[in-house]
């Protein structure tokens, strides 16, 4: 033993030290290390621990596991008949013998399998457990699988998706590219939640499993599968959201049932301000990122033209600047004059009062007003109702988990009244500004909000969309507490919010709301329509802002219908009934 053992030494010694040619000693490098990391572990990816998303009665949103079958790439290459086990293996699965064996032979790293037809690695059934268990193919094993977004319900682009996106690593995580903690493959998030929060929700490592071969691509016995990961009990993160995860899957349903193509539908609850539910068309498709018809914008924190539901903006300058009263009456003949501007009605409206004037949303009684303000005192009364700045929830100074400002709706647009405040007083632009159209933008968050800002008497609430953070144990990291965004001219009065619920409540009694006037509630809202031009061709937006019930507000909805073709009814209007119905029967 002691001679062969000194043989051993002698040998090594003689590698190590021995004088070669610069030739020989190069080739004779170059093997050794393909040799040594020949013989090495395959390592497949179990979990990447990232933190989940849970809605706000814990309702898992990210993150699913199930059992799925890992083939790690074995001398299976080399054979070219396929083994009797392989043959069982993918009568199990339900493939081809020759299409299972060439795709393992093919394998240069561990994989899940995955039928041509299917995005994610295949959820086995019990019964596939069963039989697969029965079965010993080398190289092959059922492993749990963490799915980050669920295959029961349709990705949110409130939540947002990961994915591969180097420019987004290299401007947020260039010292951990640089230590090596971090690499340009990595996954990182690129919108909504997973944006905004990614820096919590990177974790501290991922959990896979390794399994050990030699040179020639067998495994060494006995060492078999290890499974290693970050034993950190405080990681993953999770984040509690406001969203109803029920309630945002019935709506989608909806919606895309009743032909939403491109829009939103925004719910907050009336009495916090909290963010219920969030929905944008297109879909977010996370496998199919850029395709057409998809889209990963969030049109539910986008600016849009918002039409006539901008007419609230409107009354409320002229009640607070003391350029109108409820005792006012206006006469609509159909045509307002000049600047090219007609009432939607042909034959106009005749003689209406201003609740009149809003419930049947007449153009011309509100242009009339609209001359009447300044382009400031418009961009004032915006401002007091939550308009034309972001509204979502963000910390003002630095959130301690990170270190530096958070903002719940990094993407959140802010809108616009006007694009410039005019030096010189132009009629025509303020007529159509009073009217919602020119430069005037407005996001579906910030039109349901306003709704909550008129039913907390003028008192701007902060959207949150995340009310906490915990760490994987369950102890508190973070609280996100509900806020206010006050405008620096003050609120409207009591009397100017109360008078615009009224005008709201006679929309849908007997003006242009009126056919949604029956249901579970009595609901009161504002009915919007805005030209807008979309590759040169005359297009619609359709809107419908409200709340209900009436008597004891308990939702506030904004429903966006967008590129819509000109003549056809307000589709927004019908889905805003059909929202609220559903919400209704969720309360019982």
């Amino acid at each position: 033993m002691s001679l062969l053992l000194m043989l051993y030494m002698l040998r090594i010694a003689w590698l190590q030290f021995a004088p070669a040619a610069p030739a020989m000693a190069s080739r004779a490098s170059t093997q050794l290390k393909a040799e040594s990391v020949a013989q090495r572990e395959r390592e497949l990816v179990l979990d990447t621990g990232r933190g989940d998303f849970y809605d706000a009665n814990g309702l898992a949103i990210t993150g699913e596991t199930y059992k799925a079958l890992a083939v790690f790439p074995l001398q299976q290459r080399a054979r070219t008949n396929i083994p009797k086990e392989l043959a069982k293996l993918a009568g199990v699965l339900g493939v081809r013998e020759v299409a299972l064996g060439d795709w393992m032979r093919g394998l240069k790293e561990p994989a899940f399998w995955r039928s041509a037809e299917e995005r994610l690695p295949h959820k086995l059934t019990e019964h596939q457990l069963r039989q697969i268990d029965k079965l010993h193919v080398n190289g092959v094993r059922v492993l749990p699988y963490r799915n980050r977004y669920p295959e029961a319900f349709d990705p949110k682009h409130v939540i947002g998706y990961t994915s591969q996106h180097p420019e987004l690593l290299r401007s947020d995580y260039s010292e951990r590219l640089e230590d090596k903690t971090m690499k340009l493959t990595d996954q990182t998030g690129g919108s909504g939640l997973e944006r905004s929060l990614d820096e919590l929700l990177q974790g501290v490592g991922a959990t896979s499993v390794s399994y050990f071969t030699n040179g020639a691509d067998e495994p060494l016995h006995g060492l078999d599968l290890r499974v290693t990961g970050p034993d950190n009990p405080y990681y993953p993160l999770r984040i509690t959201t406001t969203l109803s995860l029920p309630i945002q899957n019935k709506l989608e349903q909806y919606i895309d049932k009743n032909g939403l193509k491109e829009g939103a539908v925004v719910v907050l609850d009336a009495v916090t301000g909290d963010i219920v539910s969030m929905i944008s068309r297109p879909k977010l498709v996370v496998s199919r990122i850029g395709v057409s018809g998809t889209d990963t914008a969030n049109h539910a924190i986008r600016a849009a033209v918002p039409g006539s539901i901008f007419k609230l903006v409107t009354e409320a300058a002229a009640l607070e600047a003391g350029m109108t009263s409820e005792g006012e009456s206006f006469y609509c003949g159909g045509s307002y004059g000049r600047y090219g501007l007609h009432c939607w009605k042909r034959g106009g409206h005749g003689t209406l009062t201003l609740q009149e004037a809003l419930a049947d949303s007449c153009n011309v009684a509100f242009a009339t007003i609209a001359e009447r303000l300044s382009a400031r005192q418009l961009t004032i009364a915006a401002d007091q109702l939550g308009l034309a700045r972001q509204v979502g929830w963000a910390s003002e100074r630095a959130f301690q988990p990170l270190g530096k400002p958070l903002k719940q709706l990094q993407d959140e647009e802010a809108g616009t009244v006007f694009s410039r405040i005019p030096a010189v007083r132009d009629g025509g632009q303020l007529a159509q500004t009073g009217i919602g159209q020119r430069d005037v933008r407005m996001s579906p968050l910030q039109a349901a909000n306003l709704m909550v800002t008129l039913l907390h008497q003028g008192v701007v609430q902060e959207p949150r969309l995340v009310s906490e953070i915990r760490y994987g144990n369950g102890q508190l990291l973070a609280k996100l507490p509900r806020q206010l965004a006050p405008a620096p001219y003050g609120q409207i009065s009591l009397h100017t919010a109360q008078t615009l619920l009224r005008g709201m409540e006679a929309v849908v009694a007997y003006g242009t709301g009126s056919s949604i006037n029956e249901g579970r509630w009595r609901v009161a809202g504002k009915s919007g329509t805005a030209q807008v031009t979309r590759g040169g061709q005359e297009r619609i937006n359709h809107w419908f802002v409200g709340y209900g019930p009436v008597q004891s507000p308990r939702y506030a909805v904004a429903v966006l219908a967008e590129n819509r073709t000109p003549g056809l009814s307000n589709k927004a209007t019908v889905l805003f009934r059909g929202v609220m119905d559903i919400l209704a029967a969720d309360e019982g």
